[in-house]
């Protein structure tokens, strides 16, 4: 038996250490969060996708009182932007989020568990890293990959 040990690396920046094209992407996803229908949770989310082909693609979180039934920003996005330009390839998803009183979270949050294994599908069709980045009101994380964020990742599809 032997202990192993998985780490995460995240790059931490300000918005106005972004490059030009992360900024796109982060505002993006902050003006996607008015999309967002989230009367149970109160919590709006906004993310949007960066494809190949240059196009920026946007999602909010849309909530049901069938619980189940409600869909996260991240594949809001992830699946309009695929189903809509299916020769195109994910470069990039950013997330914000804001509270129920209207603000930007100050943390980054990042995507949940099914948004993670859907996002390692494009990252996978992609046949290259996307790049995930998590926007806070006061920090910016970006990972390298969705595999990052998922590291015993299920592949075999």
């Amino acid at each position: 038996m032997r202990h192993e040990t998985i780490k995460l690396e995240l790059t931490a920046a300000g918005y106005d250490e972004l490059t030009e094209r992360e900024r796109l992407l982060v505002d993006a996803a902050r003006a996607a969060v008015e999309g967002s229908y989230a009367p149970y949770s109160n919590f709006h989310v906004g993310a949007a996708v960066l494809l190949d082909n240059g196009e920026i693609v946007k999602g909010a979180n849309q909530e049901n009182a069938a619980t189940p039934s409600s869909l996260c920003a991240e594949r809001t996005a992830a699946y309009w932007a695929h189903a809509n330009f299916p020769a195109a390839r994910f470069e990039a998803i950013a997330i914000a989020a804001r509270d129920a009183s209207g603000r930007e979270v100050e943390a980054p949050i990042s995507p949940c568990g099914a948004c993670r294994q859907a996002l390692l599908q494009y990252e996978t069709l992609a046949g290259r890293d996307v790049k995930v980045i998590l926007a806070g009101s006061r920090e910016i994380y970006i990972a390298p990959s969705v595999k990052s964020l998922l590291p015993l990742a299920f592949t075999e599809f």
